[in-house]
């Protein structure tokens, strides 16, 4: 493996551990097919609903319909599943297919190793009585900041590229390392390198970003603020602009 790394990634969001994401794993996952194909679906589905057009190329899965299965055997939200029509079951899917994708955590480049633990908040132990670590994605497990930051701007009621391309000015005080739209399409997602001439932490430069590029009161396609102010500098990749 590549000794140098700027950030670490997950395979899985939920339980994996986050490991070094070096210049080839960064690689293989952003031009995964796999990790292309839930992204044109999701993408797809989010279009389809949103001009009413038949949703038949999506149902007919068999993967969706075992899904639909076990969203409707739960005992809690299955009632409430079983009620939605089929447009927001299939944007429900869409969104457990970008929540499977793997994760960049640009703002770290190191977590510390922590015991895994069962429901009981007991350690898991291996075959040989040892506890099992992982690099736990919490903040008090960080050991080493990257000097990065992501900010988050989706469901934009404009052209992505539009954004992109403000961060071109001369002016601007940022450098970035990274841009890429997000999952749905209609978003970016802007890496970039934490500037010691501002100051401050990196929400603070987060904040700043924003209201240089004119994005904190921008209202999105679903009515919300576009600026995800609890952004934890991980995302999911996809039509990546690499910077040296």
């Amino acid at each position: 493996m590549e000794k140098n790394w700027r950030f670490v990634w997950q395979s899985n969001l939920y339980w994996a551990s986050c490991e070094p994401c070096t210049a080839a794993i960064f690689s293989s996952q952003t031009r995964n097919a796999q990790v292309g194909w839930k992204i044109g679906t999701r993408r797809a589905i989010i279009k389809a609903v949103r001009d009413g057009r038949p949703l038949d190329q999506w149902t007919r899965r068999s993967d969706y319909q075992q899904w639909c299965l076990k969203q409707l055997a739960k005992p809690r939200a299955g009632k409430d599943f079983a009620q939605k029509p089929t447009p927001l079951r299939l944007l429900q899917w869409g969104e457990e297919l970008k929540t499977s994708l793997p994760g960049f955590v640009y703002g770290v480049k190191e977590f510390a190793l922590v015991p895994r633990l069962d429901k009981d908040d007991n350690p898991k132990l291996d075959d040989n009585g040892q506890p099992i670590l992982y690099r736990r994605r919490k903040q008090e497990n960080v050991v080493h900041l990257s000097g990065l930051f992501m900010s988050d701007y989706d469901h934009l009621p404009f052209a992505p590229q539009e954004l992109y391309e403000k961060t071109l000015s001369t002016s601007y005080p940022w450098k970035t390392r990274l841009a890429h739209l997000t999952s749905s399409g209609e978003g970016l997602r802007l890496v970039s390198e934490w500037n010691p001439e501002i100051g401050g932490n990196i929400a603070d430069q987060q904040y700043l970003q924003a209201q240089a590029l004119c994005m904190l009161n921008v209202i999105g396609t679903t009515g919300k603020h576009v600026t995800d102010n609890s952004c934890g500098n991980w995302g999911h990749l996809q039509n990546p602009v690499l910077k040296n």
